[in-house]
């Protein structure tokens, strides 16, 4: 293909990044209106991340041989139609009123996000010169910030009120009592979601139509067979013998750990922990994601000019040192240092992605999904730091220090695991 084809493509798969940024950063509100309507404690909330994430680990090998045997842009209306369908889902949830009911909502549309993160991750690194798909990726990445800071400086007003009564706090002459609190708040998590319906709709309408190009194996048939005679995988387990992705793996798994400890506790730590009002707090989320934003902008202009691996060294150091900051003070003084982690994080994900990929040719799709998989950190890190910030909350701050020994793991992919040696 020639350079000025992949406009169009990019563009599409671009918006990709927006819809599933809407979709995951949506959870720190949820998080924090879950324990609303269904009276749960922060730790008991913190698995409203596990079953979002958990789809993340089960599904991408599947995925990736759904998108083996068809094409990525099959892979991509399926999952935009599968999200789509959760977030319509929303509406029945709110009659029922159950937590296992949102429990399966988040699985669905995180089953469906999954197709399109497979697809579009790997596809922005081919699309282009190898040696700049680092800095494309987080190019692409940027919307993926773009949607991060809307589902937290907007979406999240829709749906927080700024009430976070108890049974014993709610005021004897609100009108219809309890019931109609509870009602009141459920019905907020509606509208936002079928927001996102309708859009993955409008998107996958757009994909139907559009011509996107084969790459890599996709160019050959199911039936393609390799050199030796065998009948060519759909999954290539031998991918990981590259040591290069073996720790891109590990790094992806702690880094997704970490980001997410911080970004869905970030409501609950500064309502509780920081004596933030609702509404102000919402407002702080929402620069936390402008911080997030402006680091991949930044991050992908200086990336013309600094290796991706030695800023990737750099931003990691300076999260370990930031959460130090937020052990040692905590309070208000924490809380800004966590819009400069947010800053920080930003290059993370896609740096790590691309380096990982490097050189992997037709096993690309296979990386993608090990790659892929290892957001699971995401269904249990973060509940390892909800768990000591529940158990003391006299000492909460303590529980930072999960997310700090992740950073650690990134720093030395930064340094050493990024390198090709096989």
């Amino acid at each position: 293909m020639k350079k000025n084809t992949y406009t169009i493509p990019l563009a599409l798969v671009f918006c990709l990044f927006f819809l599933w940024a809407i979709s995951s950063n949506l959870l720190p509100t949820m998080i924090r209106q879950l324990m609303k309507t269904c009276e749960l404690n922060t730790f008991e909330a913190s698995f409203t991340e596990t079953a979002y994430w958990l789809a993340y680990f089960i599904f991408p090998i599947p995925i990736a041989m759904f998108m083996k045997r068809y094409s990525y842009k099959a892979g991509i209306i399926f999952g935009l139609i599968l999200a789509a369908i959760g977030g319509l889902l929303f509406f029945p949830a709110a009659i029922l009123k159950e937590y296992w009911a949102y429990l399966c909502i988040f699985f669905i549309i995180a089953t469906g996000m999954c197709f399109l993160e497979t697809a579009a991750n790997p596809y922005v690194t081919v699309l282009g010169a190898s040696e700049t798909a680092p800095r494309r990726l987080n190019l692409a990445q940027s919307f993926n910030g773009l949607g991060a800071f809307i589902a937290a400086m907007f979406l999240s007003k829709l749906i927080l009120s700024g009430n976070h009564y108890t049974r014993e706090t709610l005021p004897v002459d609100y009108p219809g009592g309890w019931q109609a609190y509870i009602q009141l708040e459920t019905d907020a998590m509606k509208l936002p979601y079928l927001i996102l319906a309708l859009l993955l709709i409008a998107i996958a309408v757009v994909f139907v139509f559009s011509k996107l190009p084969k790459l890599g194996d996709e160019t050959a048939s199911s039936d393609a067979v390799m050199t030796d005679g065998k009948k060519e995988k759909l999954i290539d387990f031998g991918v990981l013998k590259h040591s290069h992705l073996r720790w891109g793996v590990i790094a992806q798994f702690f880094y997704n750990g970490g980001q997410t400890a911080i970004n869905s506790l970030f409501l609950v730590y500064c309502c509780t922990y920081a004596g933030l009002p609702e509404d102000t707090a919402t407002t702080f989320f929402g620069l936390y994601m402008l911080a997030f934003l402006l680091g991949r902008w930044i991050g992908t202009g200086l990336m013309v000019k600094f290796r991706p691996q030695d800023m990737l060294l750099l931003y990691a150091l300076m999260n370990i040192l930031l959460c130090g900051v937020v052990m040692i003070w905590g309070g208000m003084i924490g809380l800004y240092a966590m819009l400069a982690i947010s800053f920080f994080m930003s290059i993370m994900y896609p740096t790590q992605f691309s380096l990982a990929l490097k050189g992997l040719g037709n096993q690309t799709k296979s990386g993608s999904a090990f790659l892929v998989m290892a957001i699971v950190g995401n269904a249990c890190l973060p509940q390892l730091t909800a768990y000591f910030m529940h158990i003391n909350e006299n000492i909460y701050y303590i529980a930072y220090g999960v997310p700090m020994i992740c950073f650690v793991f990134c720093a030395y992919y930064g340094w050493k695991g990024y390198k090709v040696i096989d």
